[in-house]
C-alpha cells in the first residue's frame, strides 16, 4: 500500500517527519516535510507531506513564491483552512526576518549587491512601491534605513527635502537611494533618472556623497553606480 494513502502515523517510523527530524535532524527533511510538521495534519485523502508537496508544486518549489502566496489563495488549496495557511505564512515571514537579521549584521555597504542584499526582504515582494533612504558613515557602515515614501503600482514620488532631511538629522556623510519595481521590470523610469539627478545634484551642495540608487525587483536588480550614472 502507497504511503501517501496512509496517515503519518501509520509510516514506518523512520518515514515520519517529526521522527526523522529528531534522528537525523532538520537538515534531512525535505522542505514538504518541515512544512508538514508546522501544518499538522493532512486530510481524508492525503497526508500533511503530500498536501505541501502539493502547494509547494503550485508554487514552482520554490520557497519564495510560497511566501508571496496571501491567505486567501492559500485556502484555495483543498486541505488547507485559514489555521493552517496562517501558520504556513508565519514561518515564511519568519524565514525573511532570519535573512533579513543576518543581513543587518553586515554592517558594511560597499556594492550594489550588498544594498541589494539588505533590500530585498523588505521590498521584493511588495505589491507597491516604496522609496527608502540608507545611511552610512565614513566608514560605509550603516547607521540606519528609513522608508521616505510609499507609491502605488507603477510610481513613487519622493520628496529631495525630506530624503537629505533624513541625512542631516541622522549625520549620515554618505547616502544609498533603493526602490523597488512590482511589475519586475529593472528598467529606470524617466521619473526615476530625474529624481536620482536631482538628489545627486542636492548632495553635492549638502557635500554628501550619493553612494548608489538601487531598483530591487524579485531576482534582480538595477544600480546607478554599476551603469556609471551618480
Amino acid at each position: 500500500m502507497s504511503t501517501e494513502k496512509l496517515n503519518i502515523n501509520q509510516w514506518a517510523e523512520e518515514d515520519r517527519p517529526r521522527e526523522k527530524m529528531m534522528a537525523h535532524g532538520a537538515s534531512v527533511l525535505t522542505d514538504a516535510e518541515l512544512l508538514a510538521i508546522l501544518i499538522g495534519s493532512g486530510s481524508s485523502e492525503e497526508t500533511a507531506v503530500s498536501l505541501m508537496r502539493r502547494v509547494l508544486a503550485a508554487c514552482g518549489n520554490s520557497l519564495n513564491e510560497l511566501g508571496k502566496l496571501s491567505l486567501e489563495q492559500l485556502c484555495e488549496f483543498k486541505g488547507i483552512g485559514p489555521a493552517k495557511a496562517v501558520t504556513v505564512m508565519a514561518a515564511c515571514e519568519l524565514g525573511r526576518r532570519r535573512k533579513l537579521a543576518e543581513v543587518e549584521e553586515r554592517r558594511v555597504i560597499l556594492t550594489s549587491r550588498d544594498i541589494y542584499d539588505y533590500f530585498h526582504s523588505k521590498l521584493a515582494d511588495l505589491p507597491i512601491e516604496e522609496f527608502w533612504v540608507m545611511l552610512l558613515n565614513n566608514a560605509c557602515k550603516l547607521m540606519d534605513a528609513r522608508r521616505v515614501a510609499t507609491g502605488g503600482i507603477t510610481e513613487v514620488v519622493a520628496d529631495v527635502r525630506l530624503v537629505l532631511r533624513e541625512a542631516l538629522l541622522g549625520r549620515a556623510t554618505s547616502i544609498v537611494l533603493c526602490h523597488n519595481h512590482p511589475s519586475g521590470s529593472t528598467r529606470p523610469s524617466r521619473h526615476d533618472d530625474l529624481l536620482t539627478d536631482r538628489l545627486r545634484q542636492a548632495c553635492e551642495v549638502m557635500n554628501i556623497r550619493l553612494m548608489d540608487h538601487v531598483i530591487v525587483t524579485d531576482g534582480r536588480f538595477y544600480s546607478y553606480a554599476d551603469e556609471g550614472k551618480v
